[in-house]
């Protein structure tokens, strides 16, 4: 059984910079993720995107992001049980919780964080009758790595901002890249839309709307893709990759069942103290919790993270009183030995 002092269930960004927070309270933290690698969304879903409201960075890829706050917590040394999913939870009669994943591995601790982000993700996927034949095989419904597509084909189905910002990324990477929405209208950004125009009167973009994809052509891969256009006969196109991004649906999954206030697929909290859920010694932080004024923002969800942890060291340690100390003023000590701190001025004598 893994012992810890808190148990991190989720290991994106709020997930990851909890562990931060907890190593400058001397609390070691284990995090339970789903996915094959940290980083949640950052790394699964759109990783070679660019964020632009992380304090103190312009302009992040999000799979940067993600090696950042790794190399952030290294001192800490986390953790992790990757691609297995939290499954059941039981508090003991000391306070104290086991966590059992789908693979049955346990977990001992005294707190429970969950930063699952939105909970785990399903694909909105294309009333298309052979199209899960084609999974992996030219069909993906997440762009994790844009390399596959140089000098390929590539089908885009949408008309979010995901289907426009993929569009435009693509065509400098693809030899062909073809933009099918339903409508003529998109639903994305203003000026994602306009970049998608100009790049198809310069012939990067094949623009095709209204349409819809009705069929999927191959055998061993896709080889095309058959389009209906209102008001005209289906017609072939063809191509390497169909990418249909219709977006992802969120869902809690069995943590839905663990006793918690839901409302609305979030998980209630008391953002008025500490991000405690209705059970004492369970935190909710990050998009996976709601509460008056909540934002969805991973820089609120590290704000959260913080002052969760203050909370959770109380909760441990009832009886000490923990007296806040600038990282700039006492260093940061790691528990594997190392410590980090400003350099001292030296003061030398006038003669």
């Amino acid at each position: 059984m893994i012992t810890t002092d808190i148990l991190i269930i989720g290991a994106g960004p709020t997930g990851l910079f909890t562990v931060f927070e907890a190593g400058l309270l001397k609390l070691k933290c284990h995090l339970i993720d789903a996915l094959p690698q940290p980083g949640g969304q950052c790394s699964e879903i759109y990783p070679k995107k660019p964020i632009y409201d992380i304090p103190a960075y312009p302009e992040i890829l999000a799979g940067d992001l993600t090696k950042n706050l790794m190399e952030q917590i290294k001192q800490f040394e986390p953790g992790f049980t990757l691609g297995e999913r939290a499954e059941t939870i039981d508090k003991q009669e000391d306070g104290t919780f086991i966590v059992t994943t789908n693979k049955g591995t346990e977990h001992h601790a005294k707190i429970v964080a969950i930063a699952g982000g939105l909970g785990s993700f399903e694909p909105r996927k294309p009333l298309i009758e052979n199209i899960i034949n084609f999974e992996d095989k030219g069909v993906e419904y997440i762009i994790k790595e844009p390399e596959l597509y140089r000098d390929k084909k590539v089908v885009i189905s949408g008309g979010g901002d995901s289907a426009l910002d993929w569009a435009i990324f693509l065509s400098d990477i693809a030899s062909e890249v073809t933009l099918i929405h339903r409508r003529n209208e998109f639903r994305g950004a203003l000026d994602s839309v306009e970049k998608v125009q100009e790049l198809k009167n310069l012939g990067k973009i094949n623009l095709i709307t209204p349409a819809e994809v009705k069929g999927i052509l191959g055998t061993d891969k896709v080889t095309g893709v058959v389009v209906e256009k209102k008001g005209e006969d289906g017609f072939i196109i063809d191509t390497d990759h169909f990418i249909p991004l219709f977006g992802l649906s969120p869902k809690l999954g069995p943590i839905g069942n663990w006793g918690l206030e839901i409302e609305k697929n979030a998980i209630k909290v008391n953002n008025a103290l500490d991000y405690q859920t209705n059970i004492p010694g369970v935190y909710a932080i990050g998009d996976v919790n709601t509460y008056p004024g909540k934002l969805k923002l991973i820089l609120c969800g590290f704000h959260e993270a913080t002052l969760m942890c203050q909370s959770a060291f109380q909760r441990i340690f009832p009886d000490k009183k923990y007296v806040m100390k600038y990282t700039t003023v006492g260093g940061v000590d790691g528990f594997d030995g190392t410590r980090k701190e400003a350099p001292k001025a030296v003061v030398k004598a006038i003669q």
